[in-house]
């Protein structure tokens, strides 16, 4: 059989392909050499140092996690060139015996736990056994501490092993220095002094919040730069916030069985441009879940829109079980067993509490809206679970069914008095039951906002109205001085409350109309018409197609009747098209809705009788979050006697 053309060339080329190559023999080496074994322990650790050792700031979130797990009272904290040159931190905990001094220096070894149980109930901060380990591969370390019972203290060189007598009271000083000498790549890494810096103390914050029983002192390159005494969580909270924030916030509590919502929320009036001031903390650590910074984002949402966040301090507390901390080592992420639970719990919760702020309002101009009208309790939250005081407002109803109180400002079958009875199933808990009170349909009689009696007059907390400024705003006089009301921004929001209440219970009003308004319409709008008829049917707008280029409005929500219908409808379509449907109904109802109240709010230059500004007052009363309107700025300011007195100079 003869060969083929080019045959020869082919047996040639497979020839050389087969034959082993100088370039062949070089990785066939390699790889035997590169055989399987077992790494050196310091390497090992300094591979786990790049997970918990990221930066200075991550050996002070350490040190000051294990110092808070010895029960310490008081921190001195000491960094010197934003914590690359230098970290200590002493204690006053218990301390550590000498003979386990080099056991605290080991990999993975921990008093802490000791089974997998102890792990998924873990109640410490620290738990891992790894944190000393990584900073002593990365850094030189020294551990100087003392017991109660020692004659002296102990100290121990992590370098060298070496203990030695040292002089010191009882607690533990850990001493970082020359963080990365010993892996200069990695130190390249690094930011400048001043950022190191902003990082270390954003974690010393971050504590001092979840602890405002311990007194803490920070002190950069030779400088005290921060000291906060032992006090209570209002102060600390008002301390570390600034006091914007103090004059602005919201304190609750909330509790069903074992699950426990408390902290502080702030006013969508103190809103900021950045989300730097949002602490969450679940069992008293720190995390960063985008399951919870959404929970709340969501409660924000009916009276903070656009690019603003609300600011925060949050604790959320439930049994250990239900959480994994053991996500990542550096133990910031968290993983709940029931997170869609967890999340309604915590947006009805903050959502409930906002709800609340309708009759509160502010001490002055310059103090925005913080100061309660008539205080209903202590304006202070639990640093601890479970106190009793919370447990006595739970009552168990008759027909055994589980209800947390509704809140003073109810109007309605309303969204965030949603029953509490499925948290407490969850866990399993039962003897932790409230009354059920009756709940109003919307269309009928409005409980009133503000039960609490003022003092010493019955006057309405918003008093009465006694003229008009503009045409826009209007003047009322109260038991405490001058209130001043945006006309349009209250009435935005009371009709913006009834929307969404008529909406969740299917219950908003239809208007027809006598003579179909007829209006011209895009190609887009024409499918918008078409594609969303449910949706429309279900917010009260019949809308039919006339032809290609035209649509009858038939009937709208009878709160809209008296808008400008073609420009309402037009409005309606354009956010049915950027949302879509379904979105609108859910995801998107508040910009929906916010679009209707806006069309139908008293407009500027309108002139009201004092009947018209007295029920707009009186509405406001009834109304849940009526102190801002849905994009959250303020309806109202109050102006006390003595404001007014400082004004005119009198007394003085």
């Amino acid at each position: 059989m003869r060969d083929r053309p080019g045959a020869n060339r082919y047996n040639f080329v497979m020839a050389d392909l087969n034959e082993p190559s100088a370039g062949t023999l070089t990785a066939e080496s390699a790889r035997r050499s590169r055989a399987i074994a077992p790494l050196p322990d310091q390497l090992i650790s300094q591979i786990a140092a790049g997970e918990v050792v990221e930066r200075p700031a991550s050996v002070v979130k350490e040190l000051l996690e294990n110092a808070l797990d010895a029960g310490a009272t008081t921190l001195r904290i000491t960094l010197d060139e934003g914590g690359v040159k230098r970290i200590v931190i002493a204690d006053d905990g218990c301390g550590i015996p000498p003979n386990e001094l080099p056991l605290a220096l080991l990999r993975h070894a921990t008093s802490k736990i000791r089974s997998l149980a102890d792990l998924e109930a873990v109640a410490t901060l620290g738990f891992r056994g790894e944190a000393i380990a990584s900073i002593a591969s990365v850094a030189e370390l020294f551990i100087t501490s003392r017991t109660e019972n020692c004659p002296h203290a102990t100290k121990i060189d992590a370098q060298t092993g070496a203990l030695s007598p040292a002089a010191g009271t009882v607690g533990t000083t850990m001493e970082v220095r020359e963080l990365y000498f010993n892996t200069p790549a990695r130190r390249k890494f690094l930011k400048s002094e001043q950022t190191e810096l902003g990082h270390c103390l954003d974690v010393i914050r971050r504590t001092a919040l979840a602890r405002p029983d311990v007194a803490i002192s920070v002190m950069h390159n030779g400088k005290a730069i921060e000291h906060w005494n032992a006090t209570d969580p209002q102060t600390r909270v008002a301390k570390i916030l600034g006091e914007v924030f103090e004059t602005a916030h919201l304190s609750f509590d909330e509790r069903a069985g074992p699950l426990a919502v408390y902290g502080c929320a702030g006013l969508p009036t103190a809103s900021r441009g950045r989300a730097d001031q949002q602490y969450f903390f679940v069992n008293g650590r720190f995390a960063r879940d985008k399951l919870l910074t959404h929970a709340v984002r969501a409660a924000y949402e009916d009276v903070l829109h656009g690019n603003r966040y609300p600011a925060y301090v949050l604790f959320l507390d439930l049994p250990p079980e239900s959480v994994d901390v053991n996500v990542h080592p550096s133990k910031i992420e968290v993983r709940f067993r029931d997170s869609r639970s967890i999340h309604q719990y915590v947006f009805h919760a903050v959502q409930r509490a906002l709800a609340r702020h309708a009759g509160e309002s502010p001490e002055t101009t310059s103090g925005g809206h913080a100061t309660q009208l008539q205080p209903t309790g202590p304006a202070s939250f639990s640093a601890k679970p479970f106190t009793s005081a919370q447990e006595t407002l739970n009552l168990k109803s008759e027909n055994g069914t589980s209800w947390m109180r509704q809140s003073r400002m109810t109007q309605g079958t309303l969204s965030v008095a949603q029953p509490l009875a499925l948290y407490d199933a969850m866990f399993g808990r039962k003897d932790t039951m409230a009354r059920e009170e009756p709940s109003v349909a919307f269309a009928e009689q409005p409980a009133p906002a503000y039960h609490a009696p003022l003092p010493q007059t019955d006057e309405q907390p918003l008093g009465f109205a006694i003229g008009q400024i503009h045409g826009i705003y209007v003047l009322a006089q109260n038991a405490r001085g001058l209130m001043l009301v945006d006309m349009h921004a209250a009435h935005e929001r009371i009709l913006y409350e009834q929307f969404k209440h008529a909406l969740a219970d299917h219950a908003i009003v239809v208007q027809p109309l006598l003579i179909p308004v007829s209006m011209t319409a895009e190609p887009v709008e024409i499918g918008i018409v078409e594609e969303e008829k449910e949706t429309l049917d279900a917010l009260g707008f019949d809308l039919a197609v006339l032809s290609p280029t035209s649509i009858a409005i038939r009937a709208v929500p009878a709160l809209l009747k008296d808008a400008d219908l073609q420009s309402l409808a037009r409005a309606v379509l354009a956010d049915l098209h950027e949302y879509g449907g379904s979105r609108v109904l859910t995801e998107r109802q508040h910009e929906l809705l916010g679009t209707l109240a806006c069309h139908n709010a008293v407009r500027a230059n309108r002139r009201l009788t004092l009947d018209e500004m007295n029920a707009l007052l009186r509405q406001m009363e009834a109304t849940e979050r009526a102190d801002q309107c849905n994009h959250g700025r303020p309806t109202w300011f109050q102006l006390t006697l003595a404001d007014l007195d400082r004004l005119f100079m009198r007394g003085q």
